[in-house]
Formats: C-alpha cells, structure tokens, sequence
C-alpha cells in the first residue's frame, strides 16, 4: 500500500478578495520505503504540497490519503494525534525547543505520546547515537552547529517510529558539505528504519540522492521520475 495517495487535489489560497491558486489537478502516489523528492522553481507549490501531505493543511478538492486515513474527514484534534503518532518532520530551520537539551529535544514527542519512560531512554539513546550526537546528549540546541541541530531534528523526527518522515528544503540553511552529509545521514537512517522520506528541495545532492523526483510548475505535476524503473513514471 502506498503510505500517501493523492487524487484530484486542488488547493487556492485567499489574498483579501482575491483568489490565489496554488495547486490543481494533483494525482500522486508517493511509495513506500522511498527517498521521494518535490521539486521547482520559488512559488511552484512545493510547500504547499508538503504541508497538505503532512496533514497541516486540508485541499479544498480532492482526497488525501495519508498512512490509509482520509486526512480531511479527521477533526483538528483527531489530526494533531494522527501526526504525533505516524508523522516526523525536518525543517530548515530546525525548529528545536532552546531550552531543551538535545536528548530532551527527542525524547519530546514520545512524552506527548505517553512512550513508557525505560523505553522512552532507549529510543532516543539508540537515535543519538545513530546521528552521532551520543556525546552531545545534555547539549542545548545554541551549544550545537547547525550540522548538529538538524541531526538533532533527524533524530526527533524518527523518535516516534512514524510512516513517513517529510523535510521542507532540509539543507537551505546548510553550508554545501554539511548539506551533503545531512543528506547522506536521512538516506541511510531512511533505508536502515524502512521510513518514507518525502522532500521539498532544489537542492542537487537532495535530488541525486532521491529514488522518485515530483518536479512541479506553476501548481502543477510536470512529471514524476522513479529512478528505479527504466522510464519516468506519469503523474
């Protein structure tokens, strides 16, 4: 089963009076266990895609179906517990609590889903020091480089085991090394927890690195490239 199923989506947005269209005719099936990448110029829909994908917006048309739920029949509450539990997110601007340590940083969405506390250690002992920040455990996020805050952000996001993981423009605040090692850190954490990783990016170690490229213009699916087949697959 694909972990997210979108059909028909359209999505506009309200300036004042005036209607702002963001995305329309949107089918798209994104696999399971894939490193899948959206991408496109400024102003494409590439965030908007995201955030209807990761159940923070709601299409205006279409469905959206996400881990075999139907993200606009569930209510605000229904949907804030559906992302704890089965979502992970990375964002550029890493968007760690500063006054949390960095194990406290990860160990903060299994406190929200009541995670038993010898488990609880387990898990977020076992993810520092897959990112390589075991020694950095007790080390607040204005302690970290930005290289070690978005490790911190990989670990928090696969903390709760979630279906799918999605990073909106992950390397945009990272010099072009770190970037390249951040990438390589999600592929291998991607393969190693058999996680969908979903991507908005126009970054080119982000896009080498992906096994399905969604490229989008003006709103719309241009084509959907799977790598793994021997031609680009049709949106």
């Amino acid at each position: 089963m694909h972990p997210v199923v979108l059909k028909q989506v359209h999505k506009t947005y309200r300036l004042d009076s005036v209607g702002v269209p963001a995305l329309a005719d949107i089918d798209l099936d994104i696999r399971a266990n894939c490193f899948t990448v959206i991408c496109g110029p400024s102003g494409s829909g590439k965030t908007t895609l995201l955030n209807l994908i990761g159940c923070i917006d709601r299409p205006d048309q279409g469905d959206v179906m996400v881990a075999g739920r139907q993200a606009q029949r569930m209510s605000d509450d229904e949907l804030s517990d559906f992302r704890a539990r089965h979502l992970g997110f990375v964002f550029q601007n890493f968007n760690l609590l500063p006054v949390l340590t960095a194990y406290e940083n990860v160990e903060y969405p299994l406190l929200l889903t009541k995670v038993p506390g010898a488990q609880r250690r387990a898990r977020v002992l076992a993810l520092l020091h897959a990112v390589g920040l075991a020694d950095r455990a007790s080390s607040r996020p204005g302690q970290l480089s930005g290289g070690q805050r978005q490790r911190v952000a990989i670990a928090r996001a696969l903390a709760p085991a979630p279906q799918l993981v999605l990073a909106d423009e992950p390397t945009a605040n990272l010099d072009s090394q770190t970037g390249a090692a951040i990438i390589a850190l999600m592929r291998k954490m991607q393969r190693e927890h058999q996680v969908s990783f979903v991507f908005s990016s126009h970054d080119p170690h982000v896009l080498a690195a992906a096994d399905d490229t969604v490229h989008l213009h003006d709103g719309r699916i241009t084509r959907v490239e799977r790598r793994i087949e021997t031609h680009a697959a049709p949106a």
